[in-house]
């Protein structure tokens, strides 16, 4: 009996380890670097890379030797049937006689190597493999680029809430304790009934904002687990702190960065688009160009009257045959001439395209910069008014206990420090939000 209840014990205590998920725990540079090798959006990056990497070789593989091979069988269920002359077999003149040419099975086994020699479009095409090669690598850049970003603001909204959630409840607790104690002074006469509702609507207040803070917390960690690759529910940790984060992006270097716009991963991308369009001009001239071919084959022909071309008697008899194909365009009654200019008008619409995202990543960059310092600004000022909303409500409650303040300039003092704390929280958020946004505009920072 004893023993049947430790095993029993012992299998709830199994069923439960394994039932609890494993938390997840994470700092910000833990997040995004696995973010980085697990973000959906990232993988199929790689795997675009890996794509282009194929077509490559794909590419380069049409232009090399091809063998292929063909085997063809015949039965004749009924024989074709010609006619000879008569008087061939001494019949007479004008008389035919029917006979049949050939054996009623055949077998066809022929080997074909196939060589390009001059071939102006595959030229092209082996230009555009490397190119497109690099155009997935950039596109891989810049999804990296976006998931880091979309990482830290995922974190930041997650420690936003956290950190909000914390001041409400504290606010909680102070507002419910300022309540407690003016209702009993209330209830000796003391006091008027008017401060009670006062503090009974910032009370109903901030438990509306809480609950509602709680929810946004239960999605902005979903969020957070999705951007990393999680899955929606994972149980994750996060072991930054706000402030700290705040402090260690303040850096006023960034702002003297080099604005080297052929740095950043969008100019490189608007320059690969317009490679791909001057090699389609290239690919349309290559068009009036000739190609030449060259292939040899080689095979064997077996004839038999009953299928026996497996048998080791069957005789065979072999066949070979080398040859060169030369196509010269002539004339195309202006097709050709019309597809290379059609190309051409999209290839110099690439160049301006070029020009136009130059100009748009110049001011890009100096507007991220500029919310960056605002952030910054907007920080150390948010940081001065929350001092100084804490020191007024904290006088205007000792006056209110004192009996020379009242009931609504409590509530204004305190209105305005929970406006001060939320500016602050959001002030610091916005930092970090805004530095990121200037890094990804600078293609900066580095992807692992």
């Amino acid at each position: 009996m004893k023993h049947n209840l430790i095993l029993t014990l012992s299998l709830l205590c199994s069923l439960t380890f394994f039932g609890q998920e494993e938390t997840q725990v994470f700092s910000l540079q833990e997040a995004i670097d696995y973010a980085l090798e697990h973000n959906r959006a990232s993988i199929n990056a790689s795997r675009d890379i890996e794509a282009a990497e194929k077509q490559k070789w794909e590419t380069t593989a049409s232009g090399l030797p091809q063998i292929d091979a063909t085997v063809d069988y015949q039965n004749w269920i009924k024989q074709q049937v010609s006619l000879l002359p008569g008087e061939l077999a001494g019949g007479e003149p004008g008389t035919f006689i029917p006979v049949t040419f050939g054996t009623k099975h055949s077998v066809n086994a022929t080997a074909t190597l196939n060589q390009k020699i001059f071939d102006g479009s595959y030229l092209v095409g082996l230009q555009s493999a490397k190119v497109y090669l690099e155009i997935s690598q950039n596109a891989k850049v810049k999804t990296d680029l976006e998931v880091r970003q979309a990482v830290i603001n995922a974190y930041v909204n997650v420690l936003f809430s956290e950190e909000a959630l914390d001041i409400l409840n504290k606010n909680l607790a102070v507002l419910q304790k300022n309540l407690e104690e003016t209702t009993k002074i209330f209830e000796n006469g003391l006091e008027e009934e008017e401060s009670v509702e006062q503090l009974q609507i910032t009370l109903s207040g901030i438990e509306s904002q809480l609950n509602n803070t709680r929810r946004l917390k239960v999605l902005a960690y979903q969020m957070f687990n999705i951007t990393l690759g999680l899955d929606l529910n994972t149980d994750t940790t996060l072991t930054d702190d706000l402030a700290m984060l705040t402090e260690e992006n303040m850096d006023l270097g960034i702002l003297q960065a080099d604005e080297n716009i052929e740095n950043t991963i969008d100019y490189k991308i608007a320059k690969n688009d317009m490679v791909s369009k001057e090699l389609l001009l290239k690919l349309e001239k290559s068009k009036f160009l000739p190609t030449l071919n060259a292939f040899v084959n080689g095979g064997y022909l077996g004839f038999n009257d009953e299928f026996g071309f497996l048998r080791g008697d069957q005789q065979w008899f072999g066949t070979s045959l080398f040859g060169l194909s030369l196509r010269v365009p002539i004339f195309s009654s202006g097709m050709r001439s019309a597809s290379t200019q059609r190309a051409r008008i999209n290839y110099e619409k690439a160049q301006t395209d070029l020009t136009e995202i130059e100009q748009q990543l110049k001011l890009q960059i100096a507007s991220a910069k500029s919310d960056y310092q605002l952030a910054m600004e907007e920080y150390e000022n948010k940081k001065k008014n929350l001092n100084l909303a804490e020191r007024i409500e904290t006088k205007n409650e000792t006056k209110f206990f004192e009996g020379v303040g009242s009931s609504f300039e409590l509530r204004q003092a305190q209105t305005q420090l929970y406006t001060a704390q939320e500016e602050y929280l959001q002030a610091m958020m916005q930092v970090i939000n805004t530095k990121a946004e200037l890094e990804t505009s600078l293609n900066t920072v580095l992807i692992n």
